[in-house]
């Protein structure tokens, strides 16, 4: 992880790695190029067996989590990581179109730290929920 120094937490929020798993290639390609362009170094996985792979070998600040995947769906991915002693405490915000209450509740109960249904955000809003958890997780004193 980035050194964080008194004043340089939001300069160093733009260098945290971030680990996009999505199926979808256009909107993949698109979340990538908007947080690239934020500053953030992006891993990709375009499905669950991948992403599990990629987390054994790359450790994120954060992970951008679609839930219908080919493999392995991402419920299962997200119960593996919040199991995890080594990946247990990063952050996870799902982005998914399921939509119903039972698919919200169902991965908060798994442990995303936040839902997001991609019909309803623009990719400006994604990337602000982004730094909103990032600055929580790892900047702000409690």
């Amino acid at each position: 992880m980035a050194k964080i120094g008194a004043h340089e937490g939001e300069e160093q929020l733009n260098k945290a790695n971030l680990l996009v798993v999505e199926d979808d290639l256009f909107l993949r390609n698109l979340l990538i190029k908007k947080l690239m362009g934020e500053g953030y170094g992006i891993w990709e996985a375009i499905d669950g067996p991948s992403a599990l792979k990629t987390l054994e070998e790359k450790k994120p600040h954060l992970i951008i989590l679609d839930l219908l995947l080919p493999g392995i769906d991402g419920y299962e991915v997200l119960s593996r990581i919040k199991k995890s002693t080594d990946l247990s405490k990063i952050p996870v915000i799902v982005l998914s179109n399921l939509s119903s209450q039972d698919d919200v509740s169902r991965a908060v109960e798994l442990g995303a730290a936040d839902y997001i249904i991609k019909a309803n955000f623009t990719l400006e809003e994604i990337v602000e929920r982004i730094k909103k958890l990032l600055k929580e997780k790892y900047f702000e004193v409690v």
